[in-house]
């Protein structure tokens, strides 16, 4: 069964999709952008303060759904430059020190908003 996960604690969609959606027991989380939803808008700063607002949008959809970072199986990450591929990790280890889970990360063209990063999330119960 499908369920829509939505927490006011992390941006609204801005297209045709939801936050997360929970199937069988998998939490398959949109990418996530560094938008503040209490102001809608990118946060200010480089990569680290947006990886860091990232991730803060991935725990209040996780924690909306019941689940917590050491539930997360995968990650994709899309940065802007690749050149910023080892601050965002910084961040992004943080959040996943024992048992992090399998993950991609690449240089895109472009992304949402004009943003330098969006990471995409499943995890499993």
């Amino acid at each position: 069964m499908k369920k829509v996960i939505l927490s006011k604690n992390a941006p609204a969609a801005i297209g045709p999709y939801s936050q997360a959606i929970e199937s069988n027991g998998t939490l398959y989380i949109s990418g996530q952008i560094p938008i503040n939803p209490a102001t809608g808008k990118i946060v200010e700063g480089g990569i680290k303060e947006q990886t860091e607002q990232v991730m803060k949008n991935i725990e209040a959809i996780l924690t909306a759904a019941g689940y917590v970072f050491d539930d997360v199986v995968k990650s994709t990450c899309l940065l802007s430059e690749i050149s910023n591929f080892a601050s965002m990790n910084e961040v992004y280890a943080s959040r996943y020190k024992i048992n992090p889970p399998a993950r991609a990360a690449f240089a895109v063209k472009d992304l949402p908003l004009g943003c330098l990063v969006e990471i995409e999330t499943i995890a499993t119960k």
